[in-house]
């Protein structure tokens, strides 16, 4: 069975979960957004992709902050920050995330952003 892009997009938005920071996912062909504005940037992104100012555009890139590990027999879960994009731009690795101010605050994004720093010497772009 084939859903429309728009029953799908209705399906996410109207889930009875509510979304942590209210944003609404954006369903495009088959991919999804975690927000209009987070589409809208890949949207850019591809144009400055296409005329040349940037190369090697990804999304949701995972970088392995700390591998997981045995502890008293147990194991414990590797820490990873996902990229919304990364992508180089004039020889330089770029990494960046669309974040709204709420989600700039979230103490779990700082720590993963300061171990970023730390174990890959990146600073995320934020837009």
């Amino acid at each position: 069975m084939k859903i429309s892009n728009e029953v799908l997009n209705r399906l996410i938005n109207n889930s009875n979960k509510q979304n942590k920071y209210r944003n609404k996912k954006v369903f495009v062909g088959s991919e999804l957004f975690d927000s209009k504005k987070e589409y809208n940037r890949f949207i850019q992104l591809q144009m400055l992709e296409k005329l040349g100012k940037i190369k090697n555009l990804q999304r949701q890139v995972k970088f392995e902050l700390q591998p997981s590990f045995k502890y008293n027999e147990k194991t414990i879960r590797a820490i990873n920050y996902i990229a919304d994009f990364v992508y180089e731009q004039n020889g330089e690795r770029i990494v960046e995330d669309v974040k709204s101010e709420a989600t700039r605050k979230d103490k779990v994004y700082l720590i993963k952003k300061k171990m970023l720093l730390y174990v890959f010497n990146i600073e995320i772009k934020e837009f």
